[in-house]
Order: C-alpha cells, then sequence, then structure tokens
C-alpha cells in the first residue's frame, strides 16, 4: 500500500506582495501601529516577515483579522496555514507561512515586546495608502439630491395633515 503524501508547498520568491495586501486588510479596519520586520537575513526566523499592529479591543482585534484574510484570499487566493488566538482576541497570530501577521491590544504587544525579541531584523517601511480623492461637485450634488427628496416628501406630510383636517 503507497502513502500519497501532500506536495510540498513552493515558496514564493518575494513575499513583500503579501505584507501589502496584509497592510491594506489592517487599514480597512483602522489599526495602529502597523509595523513590518523582514527576517529573511536572520538564520533563526521562523519566515520572512512579521507584520505587528494593535487594535484598541477585541472586536478590531476580530474584524482586522477578518480583513485581513478576507484581503489575501481575494487578491491572491491564499489562506492562513494557522490562526491561533480569535476566541480570546487579545493577540491573533496569523500565519502564512512566509508572512505572520500579529493584531495585537496595546497591553499585550507591550507585555511581549516583539519588536524587542527581533531587534536585529529590519524594520520595512510602510506607508499608509491614502484614501481615493472625493470630487467636492460630486459630494455637493449629491448632498442638494438629498435635500431635494427630504424636502419632497416633507411637502407630502404637511399636504396629508391639511388634508386631514379638513
Amino acid at each position: 500500500m503507497k502513502i500519497k503524501s501532500k506536495p510540498a508547498r513552493k515558496k514564493q520568491t518575494d513575499s513583500f506582495p503579501l505584507v501589502e495586501c496584509v497592510v491594506k486588510g489592517i487599514e480597512e479596519k483602522k489599526g495602529n501601529e502597523i509595523v513590518c520586520l523582514d527576517l529573511k537575513k536572520n538564520a533563526s526566523s521562523p519566515c520572512d516577515y512579521f507584520v505587528i499592529c494593535e487594535a484598541n479591543s477585541r472586536t478590531q482585534v476580530q474584524a482586522i483579522a477578518g480583513s485581513v484574510e478576507e484581503f489575501i484570499k481575494k487578491e491572491t487566493g491564499s489562506r492562513p496555514w494557522h490562526v491561533e488566538g480569535l476566541q480570546n482576541a487579545e493577540w491573533v497570530l496569523m500565519d502564512y507561512v512566509d508572512v505572520v501577521v500579529h493584531i495585537f491590544q496595546p497591553h499585550i504587544r507591550q507585555h511581549f515586546g516583539l519588536e524587542d525579541m527581533w531587534a536585529d531584523a529590519e524594520r520595512r517601511e510602510i506607508k499608509p495608502i491614502p484614501a481615493p480623492a472625493k470630487r467636492k461637485v460630486a459630494a455637493k450634488t449629491k448632498a442638494k439630491k438629498v435635500t431635494k427628496k427630504k424636502t419632497a416628501s416633507v411637502k407630502k406630510i404637511v399636504k396629508s395633515k391639511i388634508k386631514r383636517k379638513k
């Protein structure tokens, strides 16, 4: 009897595009203090990159984890190899093999100090992705349309009250 084994997972040449997807997911849910540690030069590193951020509540930690998973699945089709801590939501770890995402509540992040443990790792610059500029004209026209609709509905209500009184 021959046992079939799963094919070995191919390692990407550069996993930084995955990091960019992670950052988009974090920013989507307003994650704070985003740091990316490049661990490729460290011999004992478990992966290529750590992406670390913090959230102010358990709900936000869970929302960020969901957003990261959704962005990566949409962009690359990948799913996390392992997720840990969603239940408690004080520190969620999402393992994408080459990239490991850590989502902390501030007090837990300070307590464990991952950045200090990996102080020899190179920090990669993460620039916030600018929100698309909204056209002022479109916003004004939309506001006028809403105001006209409200005015029309108020007039209808006033007319119906006047008819009732007669």
